[in-house]
């Protein structure tokens, strides 16, 4: 691993690098801070990254988000330890990935263990109504951000236009989307993106180098996981260490991609949880910190806690642990073994015209996820309609929550007029919500 660093220009245009204790300070921010999905957590790390402290220049942040969207597994988080590699190598990856990961790990487990007692949360959905009206718009800003920087070029507003339309009209799999819109570029060589990095190449890995990172990794991924289904081949925990790396190698297109494989299997295949708590569990993961696919860890504590037929914190816990290490061990995988490649594909036109093709898709797809998560946040019913080949996302008018356009009107004008930052927002709009329910208007 220790050949494993980054090329010899670490840093974008407009900084020096940092120290370690500098870098773990701003990644541990970024993983208090990061609410509201991979877009609003992809725009988090862009402004702090690239805007605030240029550790990563244009060019590097958007080469390495495409190719962090062209993996399996959660992108935001990839990309996060992408910019610790960046700067420090292997050590920095693993500094900003976990940090990233571990603030919303913490809450989702203390929340998974309430919920495992309690059977519900109700003063923490009462908060949640401000979060989600507030986390609308800040995915909005994500989405106006990323548009702003990827859509260059008339084909780049096509490419963004389809993959909303093959999305939410026409319920197209994420993947293919994503597939398509790179082939695209490929073919068109649309590759002339924002290259403002005339870096110095970095020093070729030799393949042996390659090699071994990825021997390395799996062993460090995979083995710990063997050692226990061995160990306990009929206990949840096996089982649980089994789906959940499954999981993490087959659904491409980052955590929206997973949800609808992983809510399928753990309802209807293992029978982990019901329908409505596996709503609960992605309600809880939209509003912490951290990755979306932390919801898996609420499944996996779940599984584990029930196994005996007893609310069983401590083997909750050990589920818990599994699921996030089947979960993002892989990660690292990826990031460690692709990282010293992504400034190379800079310099091949036809590949760096499909990274800007899969770019402009992700647009669409942010702008389809904005949608939909608006619309699950003001009503209670969204489904989508049967019009032949056309499937829209559908709300029933009758289900709306006034409180969320309200609240939502309220984050829009402190976010885009008034600039203020996320935490303040959140604050703001919890705040007025508990104002709501004091008052009586509970919806």
């Amino acid at each position: 691993m220790s050949d494993s660093v980054p090329p010899a220009a670490t840093t974008g245009i407009h900084s020096s690098p940092p120290d370690i204790a500098e870098l773990a300070k701003v990644w541990g921010r970024i993983g208090i801070l990061s609410f509201g999905g991979p877009a609003a957590q992809i725009a988090l790390i862009h402004r702090e990254v690239v805007d605030r402290r240029g550790w990563l220049s244009e060019a590097q942040f958007l080469n390495a988000l495409s190719f962090c969207m062209f993996l399996p597994g959660p992108e935001a988080m990839q990309l996060a330890t992408y910019g610790g590699w960046r700067t420090h190598g292997v050590a920095g990856g693993l500094i900003a990935g976990s940090l990233f990961v571990l603030p919303g790990a913490v809450i989702v487990f203390a929340l998974a263990a309430f919920y495992a007692w309690f059977g519900d949360v109700p003063l923490v959905e009462a908060a949640f109504i401000g979060i989600k009206a507030a986390v609308v718009i800040i995915v909005i800003e994500a989405l106006l951000r990323v548009a702003r920087r990827a859509l260059l070029k008339p084909v780049h507003w096509f490419i963004a236009a389809a993959a909303f339309v093959a999305l939410f009209l026409f319920a197209m799999p994420y993947p293919l989307v994503i597939v398509v819109a790179g082939l695209a570029g490929f073919l068109l060589r649309q590759g002339d993106g924002p290259n403002d990095d005339k870096a110095e190449p970095g020093k070729r890995l030799p393949i042996s180098s390659t090699i071994r990172t990825a021997v390395t990794w799996l062993a460090i991924w995979l083995l710990p996981l063997m050692v226990l289904d061995l160990a306990m081949p009929e206990a949840v925990l096996g089982e649980i260490g089994r789906f959940f790396s499954l999981l993490a190698t087959v659904t491409f297109g980052g955590a929206y991609a997973v949800l609808a494989y992983m809510a399928q299997e753990a309802v209807e295949t293992y029978r982990w949880l019901t329908a409505s708590e596996m709503i609960d569990a992605l309600g809880l993961a939209e509003t912490t910190p951290g990755p979306l696919i932390l919801v898996t860890e609420f499944v996996g504590f779940l599984a584990a806690a029930r196994a005996d037929g007893t609310a069983n914190i401590g083997l909750g816990t050990a589920g818990t642990v599994v699921t996030l290490w089947a979960t993002f061990a892989p990660c690292f995988l990826w990031i460690f073994v692709g990282a010293p490649f992504i400034d190379e594909i800079q310099k091949m036109p036809r590949l760096q015209g499909a990274l800007s093709g899969i770019t402009a898709a992700v647009v669409g797809v942010i702008l389809n996820l904005s949608v939909w998560f608006g619309l699950n946040a003001a009503f209670g019913t969204v489904e989508r309609a049967a019009l032949g080949p056309v499937q829209p996302w559908v709300p029933d008018l009758d289900t709306l929550d006034w409180r969320v356009p309200l609240l939502a009107a309220v984050a829009a004008w402190l976010i885009l007029r008034r600039h203020w930052e996320i935490v303040p927002v959140l604050a703001a709009n919890v705040a007025l919500v508990l104002l709501i329910y004091a008052a009586g208007w509970s919806g």
